[in-house]
């Protein structure tokens, strides 16, 4: 069923991403994503081919007079980050998402739009239908699993790709080609949970720390928004220093992209004192909200009233959470040296939930310096030990050093000078791009990253400027029509 969307221009690229909405695409669910990609190549007799992690390669001849021009790989990747505000209904295995426009932006409804990367899923897909722009042989590479650590594109057979220029279209900054990002790595802290009887009747209350902005952990770590993990943990850390509180659950964010919007914990206190403590936790709650006020104006601290418990964790459990979620590191760490503006290492607090015994927390670390997100990565491992808890380490993924010398990167800014009327910027970004581990699999592989204006990604206020995906669509053809032709070869 489609939607207003469909009728938007160009409608070549509308039509699609209208029903790209209707399709779940969570990270390692994308089955039905690559199916429908499957379906539109063979509905125009164009070959594909699937490797063993689930990417998917479309390969499109060029057009009459081009055949022969070097192939150029264009990539994006086929799952979306998953997050809904908690008043919301909406199952994403299931429900399509439902877009809605404000004056120049399209939005979803009280979710994440998907935008991120689906506008460059669309372009590819536009670009599987005869009669379009011309250009040379494309590879369409559909990669699986970005949005959990890029996990497709380091499993990549990369001999199904023919070409050794690649365009990233998983850039959300109109404007700006992208030739150079973060790598990263995440870290899970696993601290064994001490469990005790509740004093006094085990009287509780739960705590909810909402209305945050959240976002991307490398693209909006700048802002200096809230974390609601480390702001709640704070508040009932400053009340338990004057006051006896246990804790008996404590869980807050989504995914380890995402900075968390909402966090929440089961707070028992002795009999008669509830009042009195959720008066303190208030207290301190307004005190954040004033301080954060710049960045988030809806911050809100919820209390109600629960049922006594009789069982709790211990007081000294209780006390290594809170200090553990206060004393671990969140947001920048260090801007860069050689490009003004860009942060070079930071670190997002990114979930914590409890279950059989224990608390699980995750760490996403980022750096455009390897030896830098070592030792990030090195100082969460000493604060967790100090802690008592263990320390598991991914592997993470590497940078993509800027190649200021590209050919590609020539061509492109020609092109964006000419079609847009304006000099683009140049810049490498803070956060993880899988051109990173296409370049190392592929030595020698040219490659920039663009794409229209998408803000707010990874969070419900998820928003793409309409206006700037028909400039980014006409870019993209102009590049690849100009790298057909052989003055560009």
């Amino acid at each position: 069923m489609t939607t207003f969307v469909s009728k938007l221009e160009p409608t070549v690229l509308w039509r699609h991403f209208d029903r790209i909405l209707t399709i779940p695409r969570g990270s390692k669910k994308e089955e039905r994503a690559r199916t429908d990609v499957i379906d539109v190549a063979s509905g125009h007799g164009l070959e594909h081919r699937v490797d063993r992690t689930g990417n998917l390669v479309v390969r499109v001849p060029g057009t009459a007079g081009l055949e022969e021009a070097p192939v150029t790989v264009l990539q994006g990747h086929l799952d979306m980050v998953q997050e809904k505000n908690s008043d919301v209904d909406h199952d994403f295995d299931s429900d399509p998402i439902k877009p809605r426009r404000e004056g120049e932006y399209l939005y979803a409804t009280g979710t994440t739009l998907g935008a991120d990367n689906g506008i460059g899923l669309a372009a590819m897909l536009a670009l599987m239908e005869p009669g379009g722009p011309p250009h040379g042989p494309l590879d369409l590479l559909f990669t699986v699993d970005e949005e959990t650590g890029l996990t497709g594109a380091s499993r990549l057979d990369a001999s199904m790709l023919r070409g050794r220029r690649l365009i990233n279209m998983d850039s959300e900054e109109e404007g700006v080609l992208t030739v150079g990002c973060a790598g990263g790595a995440d870290s899970t802290l696993t601290l064994p949970l001490e469990s005790a009887a509740a004093d006094g009747g085990g009287e509780a209350l739960a705590a909810k720390l909402h209305g945050l902005k959240g976002g991307h952990s490398g693209v909006d770590i700048h802002l200096q928004r809230g974390n609601a993990v480390q702001l709640l943990a704070r508040a009932l850390h400053a009340v338990s220093l004057e006051r006896p509180l246990r804790l008996a659950a404590f869980t807050g964010g989504s995914a380890h992209n995402a900075i968390p919007r909402e966090a929440f914990a089961k707070v028992v206190v002795p009999a008669g004192s509830r009042a009195a403590i959720a008066a303190e936790l208030e207290k301190q709650a307004a005190a954040i909200a004033d301080e954060y006020r710049p960045a988030e104006p809806d911050l809100k601290l919820s209390l109600s009233e629960e049922e006594p418990v009789a069982e709790s964790w211990s007081e000294a459990t209780t006390r290594t959470v809170l200090r553990l979620l206060t004393g671990l590191p969140h947001g920048v760490q260090a801007m860069s040296y050689d490009i003004p503006g860009l942060v070079e290492t930071s670190t997002n607090l990114a979930t914590v939930g409890n279950g059989d015994g224990k608390l699980e927390i995750c760490m996403s670390s980022r750096s455009s310096v390897a030896s830098a997100l070592q030792a990030l990565r090195q100082k969460i491992r000493a604060t967790a030990t100090l802690a008592g808890a263990e320390v598991a380490e991914g592997g993470g993924y590497p940078g993509w050093k800027p190649n200021l010398d590209s050919e590609l990167l020539a061509v492109v800014e020609r092109v964006h000078e000419r079609v847009v009327g304006a000099e683009p910027r140049v810049e490498a970004v803070h956060a993880g791009l899988e051109c990173g581990i296409i370049g190392e699999m592929v030595p020698g592989m040219d490659m920039i990253s663009f794409g229209p204006q998408i803000e707010f990604p990874h969070s419900p206020d998820e928003r793409v400027q309409v206006a700037s995906v028909g400039r980014f669509w006409n870019l993209l053809t102009a590049v690849l029509e100009e790298l057909a032709r052989p003055a560009s070869c």
